[in-house]
């Protein structure tokens, strides 16, 4: 079960835009992520490569927890994300991630959003 202070130590990680450090540090081995109702990606390794695929085509990251719930080991996290790619489009994610601890990482997430969200 995560501890206030361990979460709020891993959303400074992410808010600080060390998004696959984050998943490194604070994941378990056989962590799963999955996005709205498309299936799962499962295993940390492949986790953290599919986040610097993600990062690799991008020229910034905003994050900023806007409210976080601990209630045993399960985790709500109101994101918001900004996103810039190398051409400067900026696309803005406003998503909920609903985590489940396995002790102090997570092995479980699943991330709510509107996919059709708008871009800039």
């Amino acid at each position: 079960m995560p501890s206030r202070a361990l979460l709020d130590e891993f959303i400074a990680v992410v808010e600080s835009g060390d998004h696959a450090g984050a998943i490194e540090r604070y994941y378990a081995e056989d962590a799963s992520m999955q996005e709205n109702a498309a299936p799962p990606r499962v295993g940390r390794d492949g986790l953290v490569a599919h986040e610097r695929g993600i990062l690799a085509r991008t020229s910034n990251v905003y994050s900023k927890a806007m409210a976080s719930v601990v209630e045993g080991d399960r985790v709500a996290i109101h994101w918001i994300f900004e996103l810039t790619s190398r051409s400067g489009r900026v696309h803005r994610v406003d998503e909920v991630a609903m985590q489940e601890w396995r002790g102090d990482k997570i092995f479980r997430e699943r991330f709510f959003y509107d996919p059709g969200s708008p871009k800039s």
